[in-house]
């Protein structure tokens, strides 16, 4: 499998997620939430798992957005995207609300290339939040939403429940 990794990528593909896919988010979701235990205090359930409550809501609400990442045919990542803000009361600005690429496909642009067929399917005000001390992630968004507007996107500092975030706002035409 590694040798697979290292070949050049022939095929991305972001698919709507299923109902009957929302096991193989939840073991995505696993290792996303350890990802993130990096930079916050996430405890593990008595039964070993992080655990996501909000992944049945991705099939209850229509306005959320489960998609899977697929590349050469293989799992990579997934992302969720929400209608309405989580730093404001905008109702009418789309959310990343979570974004991952297995580590396996980081730094080979697969990122990039997911985000912007997301942007180009959801047309409209968009908001990216970056925990602050994740600089990689704020690296990696202020790259891509650059290169998708065109020009320098400019963040600002939002805190909400005691958290530090980095918010890019930008348009998709």
């Amino acid at each position: 499998m590694a040798t697979s990794l290292l070949n050049s990528v022939v095929n991305i593909k972001v698919l709507p997620a299923l109902r009957e896919q929302k096991p193989v988010l939840a073991n995505l979701l696993e290792l996303y939430a350890y990802d993130f235990s990096e930079f916050i205090d996430l405890k593990l359930g008595a039964d070993g798992r992080f655990g996501y409550k909000r992944l049945p809501l991705y099939w209850e609400d229509s306005n959320r957005y489960p998609f899977i990442v697929m590349v050469d045919d293989c799992l990579a990542g997934f992302v969720f995207v929400h209608r309405g803000s989580a730093i404001s009361d905008n109702e009418n600005v789309w959310d990343m609300s979570e974004f991952f690429i297995l580590r396996g496909y980081r730094r080979r642009g697969i990122g990039m290339k997911v985000a912007h067929e997301i942007w180009k399917s959801f047309p409209g005000q968009w908001e990216v939040r970056v925990m602050d001390q994740n600089q990689k992630a704020r690296e990696f968004w202020q790259k891509t939403i650059d290169a998708f507007i065109g020009e320098r996107n400019y963040p600002i500092t939002y805190n909400k429940n005691d958290r530090c975030w980095t918010v890019f706002s930008f348009e998709s035409k």
